[in-house]
């Protein structure tokens, strides 16, 4: 368009054209191509906002998901440490748990194995206070007394939960 305009600019002020008709019509095509042309230019204007401003955008984004990149990265180095931790640990109390059982006589391991698996993992429980920390319900008088009665290698159970009862300091005897 600026060729065009700088070529009929030319043609008029060169005097090529002599018809008064011709030279208000090359007028008026110069004047339009102006106007057209300066359309063009808020055109381009406009649209190199519009990419200034997604350019930002997207830089804004793009710290943001390095951001979140960076949190997930921590929380997947803390996540593995953790697994570490409890896989040591875990190995740690197995090999405690089978010098445990080695001393512990094989119906008694049997019963608590079984108890264990029925019981959500927790086949024996600490009697506290007169209460089964396996159930949380405490016993009854009877139940107390029986318990009381019984000898120290006698194996008490619950008779709400049917836990292996743990008596220590603590029950309440």
């Amino acid at each position: 368009m600026r060729q065009r305009a700088a070529r009929d600019q030319q043609r008029l002020g060169s005097g090529a054209v002599t018809s008064p008709k011709d030279l208000e019509s090359l007028q008026r095509e110069i004047t339009s191509l102006a106007k057209r042309q300066g359309d063009l230019e808020d055109v381009v204007l406009e649209v190199m906002e519009r990419r200034e401003s997604a350019q930002e955008r997207v830089t804004e984004l793009s710290d943001r998901v390095s951001a979140v990149q960076a949190k997930a990265d921590d929380a997947t180095a803390r996540r593995d440490a953790a697994t570490k931790e409890l896989d040591e640990e875990t190995a740690t109390v197995t090999k405690e748990r089978e010098l445990v059982a080695g001393s512990v006589p094989a119906d008694l391991l049997k019963l608590y194995d079984k108890l264990r698996v029925q019981q959500g993992g927790v086949g024996a429980a600490r009697l506290y206070q007169r209460r089964c920390e396996g159930c949380r319900l405490e016993l009854n008088i009877t139940e107390v007394n029986d318990v009381k009665a019984a000898s120290p290698d006698t194996v008490l159970r619950c008779e709400n939960c049917r836990r292996i009862l743990v008596r220590t300091a603590e029950s309440g005897l």
